[in-house]
């Protein structure tokens, strides 16, 4: 089933891994998807990976945790990172591991290291766009409740976003966000510009005061006052700042739930523990 269809049929849960570095991070990180396995997510994502010694490190990674968990994989491709041949061949690997799932993004240029960025493409529609012409793919796309940070207002990134989906995203899934009220204004917005596939909110545990500041000024994500004072205060107590953030991030998503938003998307950032006790948390309600 693909993820279009899991979302259509009710609730998908779902969580994002970055392909490791090195060898150690790799096995840390079989060790972290073995054990969210357990929660039965109905799908993970791989972020795009185009640079280093190892060029196809999302490609690999996607197979792997294919073949390996058996889970149904979500492969990032980004117009930055790759030529419209180099996206061909790529399509062709897919397909050849039993992948049918891509999330289609423009990229940024400075996640690229040591490589210059393609211009084959310039928007993550034209990219929508080739993929449906590979065939048998269903494809998504980004969103940003909050608007895209290059977006000159939130109108003009929607308008935008009509033209992915038009181009062929069959669903969306959000940047991180930490008020609801951004999420629920998008959709109404959304709707409102004739956008209508699913949108799947994304959801990130803040582990620390400097991961907060790090995330939010490059992705220019309000910070709610409860937040900023819950972490403020949890700042350097390990624990602390562990139960505080779990916590903030189930009570959101039960809002998003109730609300009645198609699932959860998290981002691990390779990590299980706090994923797992989040999705706990809204399963056992």
């Amino acid at each position: 089933m693909k993820v279009v269809e899991r979302l259509n049929a009710g609730k998908a849960y779902s969580f994002e891994f970055y392909p490791p570095k090195t060898e150690e991070d790799a096995l840390r990180l079989f060790d972290v998807a073995g054990d969210l396995k357990a929660l039965g997510p109905d799908f993970v994502s791989v972020t795009d990976s185009s640079s280093g010694a190892m060029p196809h490190r999302t490609v690999d990674l996607s197979g792997a945790l294919k073949a390996k968990f058996g889970f149904e994989v979500v492969a990032h491709l980004t117009c930055v990172g790759h030529t419209r041949g180099e996206i061909q061949e790529i399509c062709l690997r897919l397909k050849d591991l039993g992948i049918r799932d891509i999330l289609a993004l423009r990229g940024d240029d400075h996640n690229l290291v040591g490589l210059e960025p393609r211009h084959d493409y310039r928007y993550a529609s034209q990219l929508i766009a080739d993929l449906k012409r590979a065939g048998d793919f269903s494809i998504g796309g980004a969103c940003y409740p909050e608007k895209h940070p290059d977006a000159a207002t939130l109108e003009a990134d929607i308008a935008r976003l009509k033209e992915k989906v038009d181009a062929g995203a069959e669903y969306l899934i959000t940047q991180l966000f930490f008020d609801n009220a951004f999420y629920f204004r998008f959709l109404d917005k959304a709707a409102a510009a004739g956008i209508n596939v699913p949108i799947l909110p994304g959801l990130m545990p803040i582990t620390g005061y400097r991961q907060m500041m790090n995330f939010t000024q490059m992705m220019k994500v309000a910070v709610p006052p409860a937040l900023r004072k819950g972490i403020e205060r949890w700042d350097g107590d390990k624990e602390g700042m562990f139960g505080f953030s779990v916590d903030y991030a189930s009570a959101q998503a039960l809002d998003l739930l109730k609300g009645g938003a198609p699932g959860l998307h998290l981002y691990t950032l390779n990590r299980s523990r706090a994923a797992m006790a989040i999705l706990k948390n809204v399963k056992g309600k």
